[in-house]
């Protein structure tokens, strides 16, 4: 069952447990393992190259909110527990059901405090997790024990932070690799908080930029009064020294050429302002790949029920639609915010997983695409980890 130590493997989150696809060494002949982590709802799952870890985040309000951590490829996990679920009070007042379950009485470093991890971020050696409500944890020791950021939590605004469609989440966590002090993350409805001391201290990010948008955002909750739009749903740092970051808003594609400082509208010459990912070339800043959907309120699948990935070569001032070998009739699936990623080879491969259960693979920058498994639970993450040719960071 474990992984070899050059294959190539793409990491699902799904509803119904992790799975692990394995592409070999030349990213084809795709095998699906899985599923794992008992089943639980699994949001986001990442590894380290270097070591060949497996970390899967999820949870929910029957299991409580926890971390999977696998030392052997995926071959066995362990769970670290954070929070209690409905499980746990089931079990507590029933020793018959408690037995049925195999569960135990554990200490639970978090209480009831939040219900689920949302998004996993590692580097610099430090693990660390996104939670519902929004938090922020971190591992030191490759996931066996978390402790919470504080600094994010006792932001002056946190007060105001108002929930999403899928409640208050901390759902993206990126790094500068070249300096372990800085991260950013993403929330929703509260949009994007940086920080430049190791998370002792956070500043708000959502500023418009001087330019004007280039496209109109009429939903209440859109672009005004000088600052993006909080609902912010995925974001990436580019590759380099410029903390170029790229977003996918509720209302738009941005990108900022200062650290989120301020942003930029790039959406002009896409079909839609509506979409959830957003990937980054890992060696071209310019290079954006984004899955565009046709609105808000229109039912959220790809325009005109044909799927296309849309490609920038140029940071966003133009854009061209990717379709060979994606389904252009009749397609109503939803591309969710964590479900796309890219591997760094040469050339680079990216890859996304619907909420209908397939995975989508290009290894030639999305000219072509295939289908590489299917019939999967809905699946809200998709990571690349190459044990071959290891990531130098996530950016």
């Amino acid at each position: 069952m474990a992984m070899s130590q050059d294959e190539f493997t793409i990491l699902v989150g799904t509803t119904k447990g992790a799975f692990l696809i394995s592409g070999g060494s030349g990213r084809g002949a795709w095998l699906v393992k899985g599923p794992f982590c008992d089943g639980w709802p699994i949001n986001h799952v990442v590894g380290d190259p270097a070591t060949g870890l497996l970390w899967a985040g999820g949870g929910g309000e029957w299991h409580g909110a926890g971390v999977w951590r696998s030392e052997d490829a995926g071959a066995t996990w362990q769970l670290a527990k954070l929070t209690k679920g409905k499980i746990d009070d089931w079990a507590a007042n029933d020793p018959q059901f408690a037995a049925m379950m195999n569960w135990t009485d554990q200490p639970l470093p978090f209480g009831d405090q939040f219900s689920q991890i949302w998004s996993l971020g590692y580097a610099h050696g430090t693990l660390y997790a996104g939670a519902k409500p929004a938090r922020l944890l971190s591992s030191a020791d490759g996931g066996k024990s978390w402790q919470e950021v504080n600094g994010l939590r006792d932001h002056p605004s946190a007060k105001t932070w108002n929930p999403g469609g899928a409640g208050l989440v901390l759902h993206t966590i990126i790094f500068d690799p070249g300096n372990a002090e800085k991260l950013w993350v993403g929330i929703s409805a509260a949009g994007v908080f940086a920080t430049e001391d190791g998370g002792g201290t956070w500043d708000r990010r959502n500023r418009l930029s001087n330019t004007a948008p280039c496209t109109e955002h009429a939903h209440p909750a859109g672009p005004r009064d000088g600052e993006i739009g909080h609902c912010v749903h995925n974001m990436v740092r580019a590759p380099g020294t410029a903390d170029l970051l790229y977003q996918q808003n509720h209302h738009g594609v941005w990108r900022s050429a200062d650290g989120g400082r301020s942003w930029d509208d790039i959406t002009r010459g896409l079909p839609s302002t509506f979409g959830f990912p957003i990937c980054v070339h890992p060696r071209d800043a310019e290079t954006i790949w984004t899955v565009p959907l046709n609105g808000d309120m229109a039912g959220r699948f790809p325009p005109d029920a044909a799927a296309a990935v849309w490609r920038s070569r140029n940071g966003g001032e133009t854009w061209q639609a990717m379709r060979h070998g994606l389904p252009q009739e009749s397609c109503y699936f939803t591309v969710l915010r964590q479900a796309m990623a890219r591997d760094e080879r040469e050339p680079v491969g990216v890859y996304f997983g619907t909420n209908s259960g397939s995975v989508f693979a290009s290894v030639d920058e999305g000219e072509s695409w295939h289908e590489i498994a299917r019939h999967l639970p809905t699946i809200p993450s998709i990571e690349a980890l190459d044990r071959q040719q290891p990531l130098t960071q996530r950016w």
